[in-house]
């Protein structure tokens, strides 16, 4: 099976328009083309916005019966579809069934103005789905027939995410090992990294599953027990289910990136006490970065045997305080933070404290 990489990331939500509002006026995407009943898609408004190469759609139900108005009121605003490119989505469907998936669609054609998509739908091991997407005319409509172009306008400055450059689910306790093996098995991803994190209060345990050389990976987490809950059990719990807990960008300068994140008023989660007095202790030479230029900003600092990393994340914005976002700049690194992930389940313990207190 050839998966080539993110070819989008579809949300269910409440509301599309303020949605969409979100993603263009404070994480700096461009809408670029829109649906609903006058273009075709039929009980639903859904607007497809980008950055760089990172694409994402949001869809919202013009009706209580359709299926995306249920998928909110279970979960609420929810990354519902990974989709995988493919140049061949017949075989990889074929293939992905004949491993165990079950199918949601069969490939169906797209076609309009000599434009053609393949499209198919696989039911991943949660409550979540992946298209197989194939694109006949790079360039071209994003859905044939279904989407109308917008005119966005010119871009307004740099960007700010280069792509997509993973996303982290979230799991029930018990399931980790069998979504890992859906992925390896069905899919054919291939397991890279592997951790194991406590804090003084709870734990979890991942898996991280990748294709196409790493352009598509998913860092798999479920919770293990401790003296208190832990921002997993949290979230599957506020969820309503397993699911996408966060999704990173990747940028080619997070210092500028997160400037911009706060000019737009975008919340982000502050460092756990202390972590910087220990930082070149820790990972010896910062590189190009200052601490203080790190510490102003929030932003976290790992090193693996390739690289540097940083990143950052942001506070939900949603009801439930499910979904967020990490922005994440790679100095030749190819992990995940291990150091970090400690640091991260701080600083949301200590969120979560703020906001109950």
């Amino acid at each position: 099976m050839v998966l080539t990489n993110v070819e989008h990331a579809e949300l269910y939500v409440g509301d599309a328009v303020l949605s969409a509002y979100y993603f263009c006026h404070a994480l700096g995407f461009r809408m670029v083309a829109s649906g609903g009943p006058e273009s075709g898609l039929a009980g639903r408004r859904s607007f497809v916005l980008e950055q760089g190469a990172a694409r994402l759609v949001v869809t919202s139900a013009l009706g209580s019966e359709d299926e995306v108005a249920g998928y909110v009121r279970q979960h609420g605003d929810s990354v519902r579809d990974i989709a995988l490119g493919t140049p061949d989505v017949v075989a990889a469907f074929e293939e992905a069934v004949r491993r165990g998936a079950r199918p949601v669609a069969s490939p169906q054609v797209f076609e309009a103005d000599g434009q053609r998509v393949v499209k198919a739908t696989l039911a991943g091991p949660g409550g979540w789905v992946h298209s197989l997407v194939q694109r006949d005319t790079p360039g071209g409509a994003f859905l044939p027939g279904v989407y109308l172009p917008v005119d966005a306008g010119p871009s307004g400055g740099a960007a700010l995410f280069r792509d997509v450059d993973h996303f982290a689910f979230a799991l029930r306790p018990g399931t980790l090992l069998d979504t890992a093996a859906f992925y390896e098995d069905v899919l054919g991803f291939e397991q890279t990294h592997q951790e194991d994190v406590r804090t003084e209060y709870s734990g979890m345990s991942s898996r991280v599953v990748q294709a196409a050389g790493g352009r598509i990976c998913f860092p798999l987490q479920e919770p293990v027990s401790g003296t208190r809950r832990g921002q997993l059990e949290d979230f599957v719990d506020a969820h309503g289910g397993a699911g996408v807990q966060h999704l990173a960008f990747l940028a080619d300068d997070i210092v500028r990136a997160v400037d911009s994140l706060g000019q737009r008023g975008v919340g982000l989660l502050d460092a756990p006490r202390g972590y910087y007095e220990a930082l070149e202790a820790r990972l010896g030479s910062l590189g190009p970065f200052r601490r203080d230029q790190l510490q102003s900003r929030n932003i976290l600092m790992d090193r693996d045997a390739w690289g540097l990393l940083l990143q950052v994340f942001t506070r939900s914005q949603h009801a439930r305080r499910t979904l967020f976002f990490e922005v994440i700049q790679r100095h030749q690194a190819r992990g995940f933070g291990g150091a970090n992930i400690q640091a991260l389940y701080a600083a949301k313990e200590q969120d979560a404290t703020r906001a109950v207190g």
